[in-house]
């Protein structure tokens, strides 16, 4: 079973915010495999299904982006999911918009979601999709993250989010190194 996650935050107010790209994506995702998200417990929505040929789990964690490790960890440990099975989608703001980097381990970066993950399941060895959302020197780092993407923007990641799919897809079905090659 192959456990992906994607981050952000709930809630209408975050729905189209730079921080939520993680579920924009699984949301796409779910879309293109017919996964819905019509499962939930303390700490997530999420929805299972097949992909490639393997049982995929879709979580997007209702915990808030900084206490997102405790959806993680809920999810691993009643699944019984092997941390070489899981990977986090986020956004990362020193890559230009929707620009990606796979990563097969690392540390979080300034990132406060990957920094709980990695603190609650006590590894930086998991899988991971950085998406770039660019950043904005003159506005402060969380207003930033947290303000909404430009109709443009929008538009944009509506026009090229396939090769993120993909990218998810080749990661499922154990080809990361491929992944990298082509898209970091």
């Amino acid at each position: 079973m192959f456990l992906v996650v994607g981050l952000g935050n709930i809630g209408k107010k975050y729905e189209k915010t730079r921080h939520n790209i993680g579920f924009m994506i699984l949301d796409k995702f779910s879309k293109e495999f017919n996964i819905e998200f019509n499962k939930e417990n303390n700490t997530c929505n999420y929805g299972i299904g097949n992909v490639m040929g393997k049982k995929v789990i879709l979580v997007k964690p209702k915990t808030y982006m900084n206490l997102s490790g405790d959806a993680v960890v809920e999810i691993i440990n009643y699944f019984k999911i092997n941390l070489d099975d899981l990977l986090v989608i986020y956004d990362d703001i020193s890559l230009d918009f929707l620009k990606i980097r796979i990563r097969q381990k690392g540390s979080h970066g300034g990132h406060n979601g990957i920094k709980d993950i990695i603190n609650k399941i006590n590894t930086e060895k998991f899988k991971r999709i950085k998406i770039g959302i660019g950043e904005n020197k003159n506005i402060n780092l969380s207003d930033y993250v947290l303000s909404n993407f430009t109709l443009q923007e929008l538009e944009l990641f509506n026009d090229e989010y396939g090769s993120i799919l993909k990218c998810i897809e080749m990661i499922i079905d154990g080809k990361i190194i491929e992944a990298m090659n082509i898209f970091n």
